[in-house]
């Protein structure tokens, strides 16, 4: 509960602050905390998934866009209430889509009777691959693990994109002071 607390008020924190440097910050924050319930929740794989790419990489290409924009949010022209409402909705549908679902820990449910059980008889014949945790990621789950990358690519083709654009007009401006 500390830990979903604390999560909360980040969430509070970034909503509130208008300095983006800030809000970069808190986003770092937030992912490390998810880590850490990653950590709590024994799936370790994600939760340094998370630490790496959330509070790592994720972090690091924000500052890096940061840097070649402005810090400061504009204040926004309409009223959120719009959005107030999808996220809302959203959230309920999503806490909706969990009533039905086991308790946390029974030992007795579908994932472990029957999911695990046959990715660790069949991985091997059915994907060629030695390793479970590799077969699980790249091929039962390859379409997933191929998004997960795709994000991770499109973000950071999207900073060099605007690295370029900041260094032309770099190159520009030192051209007009020379000429």
């Amino acid at each position: 509960m500390v830990l979903l607390t604390l999560m909360a008020a980040v969430v509070i924190g970034i909503v509130r602050v208008r300095n983006l440097f800030s809000v970069v910050v808190l986003g770092g924050i937030y992912s490390f905390l998810m880590a850490t319930v990653m950590l709590v929740l024994d799936a370790v794989d994600v939760a340094m998934t998370e630490a790496a790419v959330g509070a790592g990489v994720s972090t690091v290409l924000m500052l890096s866009v940061l840097y070649l924009t402005k810090t400061e949010e504009h204040v926004p022209q309409h009223t959120p209430i719009v959005p107030l409402f999808v996220a809302i909705v959203t959230g309920a549908v999503l806490v909706y889509g969990t009533i039905d679902k086991p308790a946390f820990g029974i030992a007795d449910t579908p994932m472990h009777n029957h999911v695990g059980a046959r990715y660790l008889e069949q991985s091997i014949p059915e994907t060629g691959v030695p390793n479970v945790v590799t077969s699980v990621l790249a091929s039962y789950r390859g379409f997933d693990t191929l998004g997960e990358t795709t994000v991770i690519f499109t973000a950071g083709i999207g900073v060099l994109l605007l690295m370029k654009r900041r260094s032309r007009k770099v190159d520009r401006s030192s051209d007009e002071e020379q000429g």
